[in-house]
């Protein structure tokens, strides 16, 4: 596995951000745009996802990463209640909510590996890195 210098090279970072931006995409046209509350909710929780994933990777630590992965993981329950809701108001329809839930879902299972895999690593990360 190669070695990851930076967050914007983690993939599940990457996907994290295309979710938030297909939610910008979704909140910004009538009906849903005059939900105000819902669509702030919608944009900050799907954000979250994406920046729960970078500083976790910027503390440094394998625990803190998991830790902030396990947040991003929450966030993104989150916005996948959210879209229930916007569902249910006649915000978006069966197709959309059908595809938003596969790239969630598949988000979802990027981070528990990541989860997984940091876990398991015998590095610990960079922040107790002695060769500097």
């Amino acid at each position: 596995m190669a070695t990851i210098t930076c967050f914007e090279d983690i993939v599940a970072w990457q996907k994290a951000r295309e979710l938030a931006k297909d939610v910008w995409c979704l909140t910004v046209n009538e009906p849903i745009s005059k939900d105000f509350s819902l669509i702030d909710q919608m944009r900050r929780s799907s954000g979250s996802v994406m920046d729960n994933i970078a500083e976790g990777f910027e503390r440094g630590g394998n625990k803190e990463f998991v830790q902030f992965l396990s947040y991003s993981k929450g966030s993104l329950g989150e916005t996948k209640s959210q879209l229930y809701r916007a569902f249910d108001r006649n915000h978006i329809n069966q197709e959309t909510l059908n595809n938003q839930f596969l790239k969630i879902d598949e988000l979802g299972n990027m981070i528990g590996g990541l989860m997984r895999y940091l876990k398991n690593s015998k590095i610990k990360g960079t922040k107790f890195n002695t060769n500097y």
